[in-house]
């Protein structure tokens, strides 16, 4: 093959490989293309199944109406039943005082309301006995989500009783036996009715909403610590007296066997 040939078939093969490319990049710019139209029919179907899934949320909201209704009713039949329900929750009970359990003793119901069309928002609303404390019968706080999307709420205004405004407490209260705590006291848990500063990250608000009111039985009935640790102790104290009981019997009858072993060598004695 000559010089000349060589270098022609060369540059055939240059030019074949660079036509090799250019087809692959437009085979890859066309897949791309499509790719694009597939995500497009995802993100429609994601949009559609959104719709879908709303409206059976909806749905089964309005079907859980009564049986929320029937629940409070009978929650009403049971003295502080949210009070307990709150304090063994271990994430409301951190923000609790011992003030605060002491009004909470005159909260009579919890209801929570989603807004119709869910996305917007959601209210809670505390209902008060007459108390000690402050005059509103009830205290709410609003959740909101305006057009944009963005995060807002607001609540009632606690009209408070003369010096029992449970916000403006020292960090230390005196205890019924008139000394001082000895722990720092927590913030108020009603200074959550003024916080509106992130209404998008409100963890209260949260917590009651998706956790105790679907089922604020399951945290009624949270057994009582101390009470488990009693019955565990007495146990152990129960199982020490059983034993100390069984090494009494063991000493006794080792001492009727040397007894009996006695009695038959003075018997021995005795019959020679």
């Amino acid at each position: 093959m000559s010089a000349s040939a060589a270098k022609v078939s060369k540059k055939e093969l240059n030019s074949n490989h660079d036509g090799a490319d250019e087809t692959s990049e437009k085979e890859q710019q066309e897949a791309i293309e499509h790719i694009d139209e597939v995500q497009n029919e995802i993100d429609r179907l994601n949009e559609q199944a959104s719709e879908e899934i709303l409206k059976v949320e909806q749905k089964y909201n309005k079907l859980r109406q009564p049986f929320f209704q029937k629940r409070s009713e009978l929650i009403a039949k049971i003295p502080n039943f949210w009070v307990t329900t709150f304090v063994n929750h271990p994430q409301v009970s951190a923000l609790l005082g011992e003030e605060d359990e002491e009004a909470l003793h005159y909260l009579s119901r919890v209801e929570v309301t989603e807004f119709e069309d869910i996305k917007s928002g959601y209210r809670i609303d505390f209902y008060f006995d007459e108390n000690p404390y402050f005059e509103n019968k009830v205290l709410s706080k609003e959740f909101h989500l305006n057009e944009s999307g963005d995060p807002s709420s607001k609540s009632t205004e606690i009209k408070w009783k003369s010096g029992k405004d449970l916000t403006k407490r020292s960090s230390q209260t005196q205890n019924k036996a008139g000394r001082k705590r000895q722990h720092e006291e927590p913030e108020s848990f009603f200074t959550w009715f003024t916080d509106h500063a992130d209404a998008g990250a409100d963890e209260l608000g949260e917590v009651i909403k998706d956790d105790i009111w679907p089922n604020p039985l399951q945290y009624y009935l949270v057994p009582d610590m101390d009470d488990e640790e009693g019955e565990g102790e007495d146990d152990e104290e129960d199982e020490e007296a059983l034993e100390d009981i069984d090494e009494e019997g063991d000493e006794d009858g080792e001492e009727d066997e040397e007894d009996d072993g006695e009695d038959g060598e003075d018997d021995e004695g005795e019959d020679d």
